[in-house]
């Protein structure tokens, strides 16, 4: 597909860049037809008024083939020239179609990853109410117990797959070009303490302990992107995190950068996983045996998307059984 478009789009280029020098071109070729033409006449007068003032007439007139000769010579170089432009412009309109055409290809591939692996998630739950309904519908003696437990197991998936759109719907949001346009300056301090806020009570209920050193200072962004992030990064840490544990936030400048880290004293990533955690819908097998958690392993996508929208980085260590830090280093200014 792209590589019918990219040729289409070098052959519309090479056509523009071709008609502007054929007629630049014939625009040259005629201002030096009549530039010789003239030429030509001037001699012819200047020889006439020369021969008038002579006893005798020298008969010395330009050559109609000397000038017919020049005009072929500056047609042939026209056609040189064109010709090298025609080739130079086919090969760098070829390179030119391929990096224009490129961001669109990375994001079509990108939206149909994404399509893929949405589809693919949707389709297990819908399946497993689909089994449940049938199942419960060929059962012969159905009782109100068993019809019950069905609608609140029911009730589940659908809130599970309500989480699940919901995040398929942000990480859309933040995949859209220009998504800086509404950034302006904040206190990353109050961002995250507005962020602890809203996290608190998922840390009361195992009594974790949320102990925050954060410098104050000043970063452009996005108010809402920027909370999300830390409540994705802290709902995490929260997840996997033991019961009467500590999860440690510090911010500090470093350079022209800001730098926030999240150390927690959870599960930990196994050095296999610890690659793709920040791919779509990836769960570590640490995080697929702890079955109090639930998840789709969209959340840390998200957060790699706005932290790329805020032009910074993102970086997870981690050892097993002991604890994950996760780094995040934003530029104070875009």
């Amino acid at each position: 597909m792209f590589h019918n478009a990219r040729l289409k789009l070098t052959l519309w280029y090479l056509a523009i860049i071709m008609a502007i020098s054929i007629t630049f071109s014939l625009v040259i070729y005629r201002f030096l037809s009549i530039e010789i033409e003239r030429f030509e006449k001037a001699q012819r007068y200047r020889i006439e008024r020369f021969d008038s003032f002579r006893r005798f007439t020298l008969h010395i007139e330009p050559s109609s083939e000397l000038i017919k000769e020049a005009k072929e010579r500056i047609l042939i170089t026209l056609i040189m020239v064109n010709g090298s432009i025609f080739f130079l412009s086919g090969v760098l309109g070829y390179l030119l179609a391929d990096r224009t055409l490129k961001p669109i290809k990375d994001m079509m591939d990108e939206q149909n990853r994404f399509i893929s692996d949405a589809s693919h998630e949707l389709k297990t739950p819908l399946t497993s109410l689909k089994s449940a309904f049938e199942v419960f519908l060929r059962n012969k003696k159905k009782s109100l117990k068993e019809a019950n437990t069905l609608i609140r197991e029911s009730i589940d998936e659908v809130d599970n797959l309500q989480s699940l759109s919901e995040s398929m719907l942000a990480l859309a949001q933040y995949q859209k070009p220009n998504g800086n346009d509404l950034f302006e300056k904040l206190s990353l301090k109050q961002i995250i303490l507005d962020s602890v806020k809203k996290i608190e009570p998922l840390a009361n209920k195992k009594d974790i302990i949320l102990k925050t050193n954060l410098v104050d200072t000043e970063i452009k962004g996005n108010k809402f992107s920027l909370i999300d992030l830390f409540v994705i990064i802290l709902d995490n840490s929260i997840k996997y995190s033991s019961p009467k544990s500590k999860i440690s936030i510090t911010a500090y400048k470093k350079d022209s950068a800001i730098v926030v880290s999240v150390k927690d004293q959870g599960i930990g990533i196994s050095a296999k996983d610890l690659p793709h955690i920040f791919d779509r819908f990836y769960r570590s097998d640490s995080a697929r045996s702890h079955d109090k958690t639930k998840g789709y392993g969209l959340g840390l996508s998200i957060a790699q998307k706005i932290v790329k929208l805020h032009k910074g980085s993102i970086i997870a260590e981690s050892i097993p059984k002991k604890g994950t830090t996760i780094t995040i280093r934003l530029p104070k200014s875009l």
